[in-house]
């Protein structure tokens, strides 16, 4: 049967936090048939992997239904492309990291974040523990792969700059998304741009061997990571349904973080062509720190400041105005 998608321990305070957010959704009235169901895309910031564990666990636990929504969950192929099927109209909402976000605004796309959920950005750069790197600073000379387009190709240089480094200090190999796992495990690079809770995880399951990483968020430069991406058009068209998307998307991630075993059997029943599934519960368990100690979704105007700021300095942002330009706070709540 053809699936429905067209694609350690946890903190105390952390649980708490989310906790606080995982009251119950909005029921559709009584009496309410299937037509008055609202259908919704989502189109992720890459093809599944475990951080998207949440929207599959909220979708089986009937949290989207609940606020009257029939989801439907896509696969993307880069937090721009998400962007530019949200600006088009061609997905009711994306996922997508706040780098490429603000970027894409700046080009003139009619796109706003509805609230940023990895409060602490999973960028990083990624090696094998046996590489002999133990700093940024040895990174110099050395080969990284990355894909163009993507959010961390975008601001490695910035982070380069951060920490001491020029772009030529480094040789840059262009590679695609599958072609940086094997270039790295096969030392054809010396280390990789990466999510570090994402390929982090499946090299790991694929070679057995050791990866270490550097958070860009622990060497200077905590940039925003994914959220939710709306279209300014749709937003003043029908408020009421991003209100009921976000509330259903809180929920789902405060609920996922309380049961990852849950939330991982969740997406391994209906995305198509998952990580295997011990990688699968290494990548969520990585990714929940990131939501930061308050309520998902529910940003601080500073950390927007912050990653304005940072891509302005150091990357192509011109005039980044303020960060109501990006982010709509009105939403999550």
């Amino acid at each position: 049967m053809k699936k429905r998608i067209v694609p350690l321990a946890a903190l105390a305070a952390l649980t708490l936090a989310l906790s606080a957010c995982g009251g119950s959704a909005k029921p559709v009235p009584a009496g309410a048939s299937a037509a008055a169901m609202t259908k919704v895309t989502l189109t992720l910031n890459w093809v599944p992997y475990g951080e998207h564990a949440p929207f599959y666990y909220g979708l089986k636990k009937g949290f989207y239904s609940a606020e009257g929504i029939d989801l439907t969950i896509k696969a993307g192929t880069g937090s721009g492309t998400t962007i530019q099927q949200v600006d088009q109209k061609n997905t009711t909402f994306g996922w997508a990291d706040t780098p490429v976000l603000l970027n894409s605004v700046a080009k003139g796309m009619k796109v706003k974040s509805l609230g940023v959920f990895l409060q602490k950005g999973p960028s990083s750069v990624e090696y094998l523990a046996d590489h002999g790197i133990n700093s940024p600073a040895d990174l110099k000379g050395k080969k990284i792969g990355g894909t163009p387009g993507d959010a961390l190709y975008a601001t490695f240089p910035a982070w380069l700059k951060a920490n001491g480094l020029a772009p030529s200090d480094v040789t840059i190999v262009n590679l695609d998304a599958a072609g940086k796992i094997a270039a790295l495990s096969e030392g054809r690079v010396d280390a990789i741009m990466g999510f570090f809770h994402d390929q982090g995880p499946t090299i790991e399951g694929k070679t057995g061997k050791t990866v270490k990483y550097f958070l860009y968020a622990d060497y200077g430069m905590n940039l925003l990571g994914t959220g939710i991406v709306a279209n300014t058009d749709a937003l003043a068209a029908n408020p009421d349904l991003a209100r009921r998307f976000v509330r259903a998307t809180q929920k789902s991630w405060a609920e996922a973080a309380k049961d990852i075993p849950g939330a991982v059997q969740a997406m391994v029943g209906m995305a198509p062509n998952e990580p295997p599934q011990t990688v699968l519960t290494k990548q969520l368990t990585l990714c929940l720190p990131l939501l930061g100690s308050g309520t998902p979704g529910v940003d601080n105007a500073s950390d927007w400041t912050n990653t304005v700021g940072l891509i302005s300095k150091y990357g192509t942002l011109k005039s980044p105005g303020t960060p109501d330009t990006y982010w709509d706070s009105a939403y999550a709540k």
